[in-house]
């Protein structure tokens, strides 16, 4: 877990978060209205992120011992992981600046495990307290995301189930800073987010550190 640390997986996630702006912006601004009138929403938009992180550890979880199984079958496994990680990394940069939308296609394989567990959401809003939130986040969690996929190959490469985990948490956390402003109404912080040149500067860095991963796994210092 050299290159594929925690600490890039969060920073992975704040860049990548001007795309969960763009894809979960509105369904973070709909929490302040099932929030109670009256009562003051921060505790609310915490719980509900709190939910959504908790479904992404949960997906490392899983996604890290199916890599345990994978490395061990397969030959060179460690670097095919990484290779395709850095790949999906790319990926992502070019679907963050529009420049190729590949990564929608993958987004849409996760279309039919959505429809069935989003009417399940349905159930806790409006909001009776903070706590109910929190299933209504896990449950959002799941919403098809290229993303999130992107960043679940880092917990393919980790083949465990608890590095796995704490890797799509660092995630989730990296995504937390802007969803929570946007949740409070930083309609600043969303157009800076959705700029194309913000877009482009962030791609642009995604597929340099790509890049470096792939030099340095060809080159043997992983």
């Amino acid at each position: 877990m050299s290159d594929f640390s925690f600490i890039s997986a969060f920073v992975v996630g704040l860049a990548g978060s001007l795309h969960c702006v763009g894809m979960c912006g509105g369904i973070a601004g709909a929490l302040r209205a099932a929030v109670p009138g009256g009562q003051p929403p921060l505790a609310y938009i915490f719980s509900y992120n709190l939910g959504r992180i908790t479904s992404y550890a949960i997906a490392g979880a899983v996604t890290g011992v199916l890599g345990q199984v994978a490395r061990a079958s397969v030959s060179h496994g460690l670097m095919i992981f990484q290779l395709l990680s850095a790949a999906m990394l790319i990926a992502m940069g070019l679907y963050l600046a529009q420049w190729w939308r590949g990564l929608a296609r993958l987004e849409k394989l996760g279309n039919g495990l959505w429809q069935r567990i989003r009417p399940w959401s349905k159930r806790f809003i409006p909001f009776k307290s903070p706590l109910s939130a929190f299933p209504y986040g896990f449950i959002w969690g799941w919403l098809p995301c290229g993303l999130v996929y992107s960043t679940l190959t880092w917990a393919l490469v980790s083949g465990d189930g608890l590095y796995g985990a704490v890797t799509m948490a660092a995630f989730g956390l990296g995504t937390f800073p802007a969803l929570i402003a946007v949740s409070l109404g930083a309609g600043w912080l969303l157009k800076l987010l959705q700029h194309p040149k913000t877009k482009s500067l962030v791609a642009i860095c995604l597929i340099i550190y790509a890049v470096f991963l792939i030099y340095r796994t060809l080159n043997g210092n992983n």
